[in-house]
Formats: C-alpha cells, sequence, structure tokens
C-alpha cells in the first residue's frame, strides 16, 4: 500500500504562487509515476502535470509554461510548483502516485487539497 499526504494548497490572488507538496509512504520505493490531477465543481478530474522515477515530465497544454512538477525521489515526495496563477486553475488538486504490479499500473490517491485563486 501506498499512502500520499498533499499539502500547500490555500487562496492567492490571479497572477500569483502556490507550491504543493506531497509525500508518500508506505510501499513507496516501487513508486513509478507521481502527479498532480485536479477537479474543478461540475468538471471530470484532468491530468495536471506527473513525472516519472527517471525525472521525465508531461504537463497538460493549459499548465505548460506556468507550473513546474519535481520530485525528490529520496524524500518520496513531489512538488507542484505553480505560478501565474489564473481563476480557471481553481479547483481540487490530488496527489496521484502509480506503482507497476503483475496486473497492470496500481493507482494511489492522497485526499486532495483545496487551490482558490481570486480575479
Amino acid at each position: 500500500q501506498v499512502q500520499l499526504v498533499e499539502s500547500g494548497g490555500g487562496l492567492v490572488q490571479a497572477g500569483g504562487s502556490l507550491r504543493l507538496s506531497c509525500a508518500a509512504s508506505g510501499s513507496a520505493a516501487s513508486i513509478d509515476i507521481m502527479g498532480w490531477y485536479r477537479q474543478a465543481p461540475g468538471k471530470q478530474r484532468e491530468l495536471v502535470a506527473d513525472i516519472t522515477s527517471g525525472g521525465s515530465t508531461n504537463y497538460a497544454d493549459s499548465v505548460k509554461g506556468r507550473f513546474t512538477i519535481s520530485r525528490d525521489n529520496a524524500k518520496n515526495t513531489v512538488y507542484l510548483q505553480m505560478n501565474s496563477l489564473k481563476p480557471e486553475d481553481a479547483a481540487s488538486y490530488y496527489c496521484n502516485a502509480r506503482r507497476p504490479t503483475a496486473w497492470g499500473m496500481r493507482h494511489y490517491w492522497g485526499q486532495g487539497t483545496q487551490v482558490t485563486v481570486s480575479s
């Protein structure tokens, strides 16, 4: 099992910055990909960014150039630096970890952290 604990959400003005953190515990050493998803009210959960254990990153088009995902494998922690925040970035942000198993990739989720962006 993998447990994920997020921190860093909050209220920020448009144009401001926030940094999210997610620490993994349990069977964290076997995690391959870590990332962030977000879900706004009435919308589907969407991938924001993810990063492999080797450091390869992937971003949603809507956040490219503004958000940066990074990872500290020694601490089993993933970060999301969010700059130039827009009102449309407001959502609940969920940490995600993916661990390979004999039956395929298994997903784990954090409890979510709220990001509110005022215009």
